[in-house]
């Protein structure tokens, strides 16, 4: 899919839609999952049910007008603290989640293989988890094989360094930081794989 560099918000920006995405208002629990996720399969449908759509649209930055790195200070749910310089000369990509979230279910599989492709390329995962309890989370990585840590964010200080970024119902989001932690492109709603290995590898070959 080819992209073009983009203006701030402010100006002039271009969007793609990707379609068929979702934003979640669901709250249900990862029982089950195993055997039949039944979550994952109402957001393939796209038929809309016990969740609320989204726009899916995909924004890039052009470099010469981003703004300053974003300062996320925060932990992960394994106990390490993570700061802004964590985020300095390597590509990162954040995704907000949460596991009840459809979509996110939906997603999670092609991140992780997006992490495997891209980790020794410099690029760096964190997803930012924005209500469970640690035991929830470690369910979900354990039901969908995620071997990249995510942020315990109940407190929403990683998603108040994005404001303005970031809506605060849009969950899935992600974005694509450059090796200044500046945010360079974003995914409002469930990614495309092929389009999200496009931003990260743009980000990398700058």
């Amino acid at each position: 899919m080819k992209m073009t560099k983009e203006q701030p918000l402010t100006s002039r920006r271009s969007v793609l839609t990707v379609g068929g995405l979702a934003l979640t208002a669901l709250t249900v629990g990862l029982s089950g999952c195993a055997q039949s996720d039944a979550l994952a399969d109402q957001a393939r449908a796209g038929d809309n049910k016990n969740y609320v759509a989204g726009d899916g649209s995909v924004t890039e930055f052009a470099a010469a007008d981003r703004k300053s790195a974003i300062q996320i200070t925060g932990t992960l749910f394994d106990g390490t603290d993570v700061t802004p310089e964590d985020f300095q000369g390597k590509v990162t990509v954040l995704n907000f989640w949460f596991a009840a979230c459809a979509p996110c279910r939906v997603e999670a599989p092609s991140l992780e293989e997006l992490h495997q492709e891209f980790k020794d390329n410099g690029v760096q995962f964190f997803g930012v988890n924005l209500r469970d309890e640690k035991a929830t989370a470690e369910a979900f990585d354990k039901t969908f094989n995620l071997t990249y840590p995510s942020f315990d964010d109940k407190d929403g200080g990683v998603l108040l360094a994005v404001s303005g970024l970031v809506p605060p119902g849009a969950v899935p989001t992600t974005l694509v930081l450059d090796k200044q932690g500046r945010v360079a492109s974003r995914v409002l709603g469930q990614i495309e794989k092929g389009t999200l290995k496009a931003l990260i590898a743009s980000a990398v070959a700058e």
